[in-house]
């Protein structure tokens, strides 16, 4: 085994058959996995032989499937110094970015010309919680990450509404017979300090066999941060799991993942005549006794029952919790006339969300007029309970100097009062079928059906309203495999999102309907040249309606006739070059505007048809270039560029395109430990992840990281 995980450089440089069964330090956290029906997700490539949960519950492989689908492998993300899910997913899947604030919970992407949490659904090993106030804080850290299934496109037919622009789909680590041991440290520049642990094996194994099996995976970070003040950060990650496996066609997994966030209480950063001067690049505008914190829990149980070899039935009960606090000053604008940085949105909220709910789904394989056929049916159902403290009453602003300020305190007249209670049932009905109509071609078709009930209660008031949604989503899918290593694919989907988000629906919004869209797509992907090449190339084209425009003689809120559409190509690679290079890269680029969308400015109609969408890019693109220069050190670099967006429907406040250059070099000190050099953003690029802006003028962007530096130690025993 010592000699095996010798030649960890090695392992990327392989093809994807041999990557499955290669062992690394990296591999050791998720090999042996002891769950029913988990592949790995091999350490290189695309990963289009492996099946993938995400795109369709029958377990196809991504050569089987009719979408576009990233598996990411975690060994992948933590080799290239990628701590964060949003650093995983928008530096390695295709065509997604991230749009990331502390007011949506650092959790929040573009895809498909689409953005937000109500349109880019995001899961934690399929199980979704359900967006709150246009919030998600989990999850967030790569440590327990098995693999990152990112499905590109309406996915409705799959997890409900809230789904046009994709799923992203955390997979964690499981239980595992396998001993397991694996611990890494990591010291960085502006204080960072990273501690991690890996732990699982067999229990009791010569009184039980392999019955009984855990996961214990815990990571923390902190560091001071590169803005001051306030700007340091702390979180905690906790994910343990217990398998009882009985027989090999039975099995019973109790986990439970715990995340504890303190995250910068960073807003932004003025702009001063358009630009962020050096001067103040480093400055944070927000009061002094600023807070935010965010605690989510997920338990879930999961069992999986195989009673013949055409049959499983699957079934996950689940109870999600989260918590959260801001208090905050939110906005800030520099002042041309006084030369002072405005502020406002003085804000303090809390949230507490409950989710309880059961899945259940069966799987059956078998004939219809000889020819094979696979079938998946089942239901979800669940209820969340939504409880929100705001101070909306509150307002106040302030002015500071743009250097040499004192942020002052957050005032005590200003603080939250509990504002309104939701409760949200929801039932669902959903399945999936392929039938082989011959031994290259294969027709997939999938629907699913929700109901959710929401009660809302003002506690203020005591005002209740109630309403009652259905969602339908469904696909029509062709496959044509020329070879066994080859895939040609033409779908349809339909979907749904909310017109906000759904389960803190205003009563202003409770009248109008789910909006809708549809997308065509056709593609390709393939193996070649005994896998050390892979690739997939997919052009689509989405449409959404029932867009909320804003006009004048209607309604405060607007009548409901926008219309929103994106076109685009999306091409995907993995090739290893020759002995000792390898090359891993994706390039989306695409076509996305308002079709029809108008909205009310000082009382006059404006249209924004033929408008670039807010936050959305125009073309994304990553590169990942590894070499082996002599034995026992691998070098690795990374581009990633994304195109310019905008921050208002006018499209005249612009964010700037950006490329960033990450590096990382490793070094196999011994069989088992290996010591990692990661460089982030090399040339210390002033790049904006979000944005804001009034009358068309931007005022503050959310600046991302400058150059910084870490140095790893990954140990395995």
């Amino acid at each position: 085994m010592a000699a095996v995980i010798a030649q960890v450089p090695l392992a990327l440089l392989m093809t994807q058959a041999e990557a499955q069964d290669a062992v690394t330090l990296d591999q050791l956290s998720v090999e042996g996995e002891a769950g029913i029906g988990l592949d790995r997700a091999a350490p290189a490539g695309l990963n289009l032989r492996t099946p993938d949960r995400a795109a369709s519950r029958l377990g196809l492989t991504l050569l089987e499937t009719p979408a576009s689908v990233d598996i990411v492998s975690g060994e992948t993300a933590r080799l290239r110094g990628q701590d964060t899910i949003a650093d995983a997913v928008t530096q390695d899947a295709t065509g997604i970015t991230t749009i990331a604030a502390p007011g949506n919970g650092n959790g929040a992407f573009t895809s498909r010309g689409f953005a937000g949490p109500n349109s880019i659904q995001q899961l934690y090993d399929g199980t979704r919680l359900y967006v709150g106030a246009g919030t998600v804080t989990f999850p967030f850290d790569t440590w327990n990450v098995e693999r990152i299934e990112v499905l590109r496109g309406p996915s409705s037919v799959l997890y409900g509404d809230g789904a046009i622009g994709g799923v992203i789909n955390v997979v964690t680590k499981k239980p595992t017979f396998v001993p397991i041991n694996t611990a890494r440290a990591v010291v960085g520049s502006d204080g960072v300090a990273r501690l991690a642990f890996d732990s699982g094996g067999g229990i009791a194994q010569a009184e039980f066999g392999d019955t009984f099996a855990y996961r214990l995976n815990v990571s923390g970070n902190r560091a001071d941060g590169w803005v001051r003040p306030e700007g340091d950060f702390r979180n905690l990650a906790v994910s343990a799991a217990l398998l009882f496996r009985p027989s090999a066609d039975f099995a019973v997994t109790l986990s439970h993942d715990l995340g504890y966030q303190e995250p910068a209480r960073y807003w932004g950063t003025p702009l001063v005549e358009g630009r962020i001067p050096d001067l103040i690049r480093f400055n944070n505008y927000n009061v002094h006794d600023a807070k935010i914190t965010w605690a989510d829990n997920w338990t879930q149980l999961k069992s999986e029952w195989s009673p013949t070899a055409d049959i499983t039935i699957r079934n996950t009960a689940y109870r999600l919790t989260s918590s959260r606090h801001w208090l905050d000053v939110e906005q800030y604008a520099f002042n041309r006339q006084t030369g002072l940085v405005d502020r406002s949105d003085y804000l303090e909220i809390y949230h507490s969300q409950e989710q309880i709910g059961d899945r259940l789904d069966a799987t059956f394989r078998g004939d219809i007029l000889g020819r094979p056929n696979q079938f998946v049916a089942g239901f979800d159902v669940n209820r969340i309970d939504f409880r929100h403290t705001n101070n909306f009453y509150f307002d106040q602003s302030t002015s500071v100097l743009l250097t040499g300020y004192d942020p002052g305190l957050f005032p005590q007249d200003g603080r939250a009062v509990p504002a309104y209670a939701t409760r949200t049932t929801q039932v669902s009905v959903f399945a999936e079928d392929r039938l082989q109509l011959t031994d290259r071609l294969s027709f997939l078709t999938g629907v699913r059906f929700d109901v959710p009930t929401l009660h809302r209660e003002d506690l203020q008031t005591g005002a209740q309203f109630d309403r009652t949604f259905h969602a339908l989503g469904y696909r029509f899918g062709l496959v044509y495999n020329p070879t066994p290593d080859s895939a040609l694919y033409a779908q349809y989907s339909v979907a749904t999102d909310p017109v906000g988000s759904l389960i803190t629906l205003s009563q202003s919004l409770a009248g109008f309907k789910l909006a809708t869209g549809d997308q065509i797509e056709v593609g390709a992907k393939g193996v070649a040249f005994a896998g050390a090449l892979e690739w997939t190339l997919a052009g689509y084209r989405i449409v959404k309606n029932n867009l909320i425009s804003r006009l004048p003689g209607s309604s405060a809120v607007g009548v409901q006739v926008g219309s929103q559409s994106s076109q685009g190509v999306e091409l995907a690679l993995g090739w290893a070059i020759a002995p000792g290079w390898r090359l891993d890269g994706n390039l989306a680029l695409l076509h996305a505007q308002y079709d029809n969308f108008t909205q009310t400015v000082n009382g006059v109609a404006v249209s924004y048809a033929g408008n670039q969408p807010l936050d959305v890019p125009e073309r994304i693109a990553n590169l990942w270039l590894s070499w082996d220069p002599v034995r026992d050190w691998t070098a690795r670099v990374g581009l990633q560029n994304v195109g310019q967006v905008y921050s208002d429907f006018g499209n005249t406040a612009r964010r700037p395109a950006y490329t960033l250059v990450n590096l990382v070099l490793d070094h196999q000190v011994t069989a088992q430990s290996r010591l990692s050099l990661r460089v982030y953003n090399l040339f210390d690029k002033v790049y904006a992840i979000s944005g804001n802006a009034v009358d068309g003028v931007g005022t503050n962007w959310l600046l991302g990281r400058p150059r910084s530096f870490e140095v790893a130690y990954t140990v395995s025993w």
